[in-house]
C-alpha cells in the first residue's frame, strides 16, 4: 500500500493525530488508554483500527466531540485537509453564563457586590454562624 488514498483502515491514535484532534500521537494514545475515546460506542485501545464511516466520541476539555470518519489519514496534514477527513457532528456548546465576572484591576468586591455574586451562584449570602 504505497498510495495513502488506498488505505481502508488506520490506527485510531495515528488518525486522531493526523487530523489534528490531538497535538501529539502520544497524547492520542494516552486519551485512548484513559477511556476518553469511543469507537462506535465502545472504549478502544490505541491500536484499534478506524475505518471510513466509523463514529468516534472523544472527550476533550470536559466535553464530547462526535466525529464521523470520512477519510483515512496516517500522516499529519494541513488544517483544511484534516477538517475534510471527518464530519463533525458535535452539538453546539451551551453558552456559559459569566457569573460574578469583574473587570480586570477592579480590586476586591465590595460587600454588596459579593452578596450579588453569591446570589447569582446560588449560595447563601450570610450563613448563620450559630446554627
Amino acid at each position: 500500500m504505497t498510495d495513502a488514498t488506498a488505505r481502508t483502515s488506520a490506527r485510531i491514535d495515528s488518525w486522531l493525530w493526523a487530523v489534528r484532534i490531538y497535538k501529539t500521537r502520544s497524547a492520542a494514545t494516552t486519551a485512548c488508554r484513559a477511556g476518553h475515546v469511543r469507537l462506535n460506542g465502545e472504549k478502544v485501545k490505541a491500536a484499534q483500527s478506524v475505518k471510513i464511516g466509523d463514529e468516534l466520541r472523544i472527550r476533550i476539555a470536559g466535553f464530547d466531540r462526535h466525529l464521523i470518519v470520512r477519510q483515512i489519514l496516517v500522516k499529519r496534514v494541513g488544517a483544511p485537509l484534516a477538517a475534510a477527513a471527518y464530519d463533525d457532528r458535535t452539538p453546539p456548546r451551551e453558552p456559559q453564563a459569566a457569573l460574578g465576572v469583574r473587570d480586570r484591576g477592579a480590586g476586591r468586591p465590595t460587600k454588596r457586590e459579593r452578596r450579588d455574586i453569591d446570589k447569582l451562584r446560588g449560595r447563601a449570602s450570610d450563613p448563620d454562624p450559630f446554627d
